[in-house]
């Protein structure tokens, strides 16, 4: 078996991704945090990486949706963000 850069790219993703919900178990991040959400996206952008060297339909799929989630979580922190920010503005 050999080992090449597309491999070492998944193993990365699943690593940022383990990190990621171990910050979240430990209390040092939440679950809207933009680094959980960068951190979960980034790991599975770069599984999906690996997918594209070596395809597996059903691990494409569930990192697929993986970024997805984390996209909708960074659109629903950013929509907050400026949802307080035009409040703020108003007073």
């Amino acid at each position: 078996m050999s080992y090449h850069w597309y491999d070492f790219c998944g193993n990365l993703g699943v690593v940022v991704m383990l990190v990621a919900y171990f910050l979240l178990q430990a209390g040092k991040v939440a679950s809207h945090d933009v680094r959980y959400l960068l951190l979960n996206a980034g790991g599975a952008v770069l599984v999906l990486i690996s997918l594209c060297y070596a395809f597996n339909l059903s691990a494409f799929v569930m990192e697929a949706c993986w970024v997805l989630v984390s996209v909708y979580g960074l659109v629903q922190v950013y929509l907050r963000r400026n949802e307080k920010a035009r409040a703020g503005i108003g007073e």
